[in-house]
């Protein structure tokens, strides 16, 4: 029996048995947007249907289409998404770790903004168990 040329499901132009590709992304757009995962696990940030992306999101364009979307975090909540990620890397809490690589720390969280945020002393201090002061020292002490 021939296919019908109509439009009909069973038609020479329709889905038959099962040759068009299901709808969603391209193998090379989940290929982009995997390879985006380590980069938003980094700062914190998350893929969304470009579909609800508002104006302070990011869309991601592929091919020449939008792709994706991504969610940036609050700035509040970017300093505690990096010392979980210091934590993670570390495998310990970070008030556990030696002097040495606290002060380590302390540079590269500076170098990054840290303390440019209302209360990062503050926080990064409790996330490594030491004072307010002591973080202060390990700033002037890495000029």
């Amino acid at each position: 029996m021939a296919g019908r040329t109509d439009g009909t499901p069973g038609d020479a132009a329709g889905d038959a048995g099962g040759d068009t590709p299901p709808p969603g992304p391209s193998p090379a757009a989940t290929r982009f947007t995997a390879a985006l995962a380590p980069l938003l696990d980094a700062i914190g940030g998350r893929l969304i249907d470009p579909a609800e992306a508002g104006e302070d999101d990011v869309l991601l364009r592929w091919d020449g289409a939008v792709a994706a979307a991504v969610r940036l975090p609050q700035l509040s909540e970017s300093l505690d998404h990096i010392l979980a990620d210091l934590r993670r890397r570390h495998g310990m809490p970070l008030s556990e770790l030696d002097r040495g690589v606290k002060q380590q720390l302390v540079r590269s969280l500076e170098a990054r903004g840290a303390f440019a945020m209302r209360h990062g002393v503050e926080t990064v201090a409790e996330a490594l168990g030491v004072s307010r002061f002591t973080v202060y020292n390990y700033l002037n002490r890495s000029t």
